[in-house]
């Protein structure tokens, strides 16, 4: 499929898209977003874009929206505004306490104008993505299409939400329209995110860079020198992956994900101590679940367990803030599940997954679940199914061939081993090592 997108002048240029995968769930409400998407400028809008840059973007958003609501409490938008600046404070800072204000705030503007509120909309689309409610994030991206059908921020929300719930073909119109619609930063990484799904990694990569020239604000030219290196890194060229978090850090010194890319790629060359180091300001900046299980899990390869026990309790105290703030997070739960020690919770919560949705995401974590508990014949059924989109994911190709290998399918269970190392020999400190000696014991003679 390819797309005509508008470069903002008389020249256009042809560019291909297939799908898109949501890892980042809140490209439709970045500070861009907010100050281009909805219409006509804004008094908000307008007060950012004057505004002393003494404080971060996001910050400045919400203390303006908080006084406007001081002068206006009834102002529908400013309330919606303020709602979806939340929904982006708990990404930024891992706090779910955001989420509660962020549905305060949007229920409030929904309140003061019930109909027609297609920011309220949006916002509330935003804040089921992130809480992980990708039915409801559809309908609410779906009715607020009704209302803003020339809003890209619409279909950034429906394509995030039709992504994660498996439904590629809608997810790939959302997509193309956002494109059509508002072809910026967030449409062109989206677009890259979905072109990696389909294994054509070039053409993400195009699209990533596409969506560097339009990038201005330093958190804009962060985000894509991020996904670059996140590009690199998966395909592991660490030397290609390291220059793009430097040039990112060089945009914002203080990202977070930059500096866990960073602390990733001294793994993955086996500078232990500077990879802890790292980890261990990441996690005390930002503790995403998602960080705390890399650190623990690297600490584990450092031969560190206690301190790796930790960092998995803090795993579980945050899933349980998240959980508490209305988010469920059953896949996140059944992959650490399932690589520490619990096969029936990482079953059981592989399961409720996949009852709510069926992403390839979803599938993968079923296949791996199911081995751990020893049922390969039908985890193979699901991997199969993880891998029916093409992306060349080194942890999925491991899960695959470690099923076939456990089968007893050693010439397949080789070529998928063989397919994970090449396409990231760097994919996990504790899998990467595991995929190798496994390859290692197919290989040798019966």
């Amino acid at each position: 499929m390819t797309t005509n997108i508008s470069a903002g002048s008389r020249r256009r240029r042809w560019f291909p898209i297939a799908m898109i995968t949501a890892g980042v769930l809140l490209l439709g409400t970045t500070v861009a977003g907010f100050q281009g998407g909805f219409g006509a400028p804004s008094p908000l809008a307008a007060s950012l874009q004057a505004g002393e840059p003494a404080r971060d973007p996001l910050s400045r958003m919400i203390e303006a929206a908080q006084q406007e609501l001081r002068d206006d409490p009834d102002d529908a938008l400013a309330w919606a505004q303020l709602g979806s600046a939340y929904v982006e404070q708990a990404r930024a800072t891992a706090d779910p306490s955001y989420y509660q204000k962020a549905q305060g705030a949007l229920d409030r503007s929904m309140q003061l104008q019930p109909e027609g509120n297609g920011e309220a909309m949006i916002g509330l689309g935003a804040l089921a993505n992130a809480r992980h409610d990708f039915a409801q994030a559809r309908n609410w991206a779906l009715g607020a299409r009704e209302l803003r059908p020339a809003t890209g921020e619409v279909y950034g929300v429906l394509a995030d939400a039709l992504t994660q719930l498996g439904d590629a073909e809608a997810a790939t119109a959302a997509v193309q329209r956002m494109l059509d619609t508002k072809p910026g930063v967030a449409a062109f990484t989206r677009a890259s995110y979905d072109l990696e799904l389909h294994g054509r990694t070039d053409d993400a990569r195009l699209a990533l860079q596409r969506a560097l020239r339009d990038s201005h604000a330093p958190a804009d030219i962060a985000f894509c020198r991020y996904y670059l290196g996140e590009l690199a890194f998966n395909a592991g060229d660490l030397d290609e992956a390291a220059a793009q978090y430097a040039q990112g850090r060089a945009a914002t010194r203080h990202d977070t994900a930059l500096r866990q890319g960073q602390a990733k790629v001294a793994a993955a060359r086996g500078d232990l101590d500077q990879a802890l180091a790292g980890y261990e300001t990441v996690t005390n900046r930002v503790p995403l679940p998602q960080y705390l299980q890399e650190y623990g899990e690297l600490l584990l390869v450092a031969g560190r367990p206690e301190q790796a026990a930790e960092q998995f309790t803090l795993f579980t105290q945050q899933q349980r803030l998240y959980e508490a703030a209305g988010s469920t997070d059953d896949l996140a739960v059944s992959q650490f599940a399932a690589d520490h020690g619990d096969p029936a919770e990482a079953l059981r919560r592989a399961q409720a997954e996949w009852e709510r949705r069926q992403s390839v995401f979803v599938a993968d974590a079923m296949a791996w679940a199911l081995h751990v508990n020893g049922r390969d014949a039908e985890a193979l059924t699901f991997a199969d199914r993880a891998a029916s989109l093409g992306w060349h994911n080194a942890t999925f190709a491991y899960h695959r061939g470690m099923i076939l290998a456990a089968l007893g399918m050693r010439s397949e269970a080789q070529d998928q081993l063989t397919a994970a190392l090449e396409i990231n020999p760097y994919f996990s400190p504790l899998h990467a090592p595991r995929a190798r000696a496994a390859l290692d014991e197919l290989r040798s003679p019966a």
